[in-house]
């Protein structure tokens, strides 16, 4: 897995743009890269458009993320790929998440 950082001084937003699998091995490091940022932005904005596996284990990242959110930042999912979206679609997360495609 990769992740590309991007932050977006004007908007005060970080965006993480991740490929490969996220998975038990990788899902650590998406995990760090978003607490690391945390404090400093006000969106995080996550795409998969490059995801190719989505595990559990990736699933409770990103839900992590929501929750640390709150009502205080925003997460944005972008560009997620098919099966991202199948995984989402199935577990009721595309009903929480706020979800953007190009």
């Amino acid at each position: 897995m990769t992740i590309t950082e991007n932050m977006i001084e004007a908007s005060a937003s970080l965006e993480l743009i991740v490929a490969g699998r996220l998975d038990t091995n990788t899902a650590p490091e998406l995990e760090a890269k978003i607490k690391e940022h945390f404090a400093g932005v006000i969106e995080i904005i996550i795409d998969l458009a490059g995801v190719e596996y989505l595990s559990s284990a990736g699933l409770r990242v990103i839900l992590l993320a929501y929750k640390m959110a709150g009502r205080e930042k925003i997460i944005t999912i972008r560009n997620p790929s098919p099966f991202c979206m199948q995984i989402f679609e199935a577990t009721g997360m595309s009903g929480l998440l706020k979800i953007v495609k190009k």
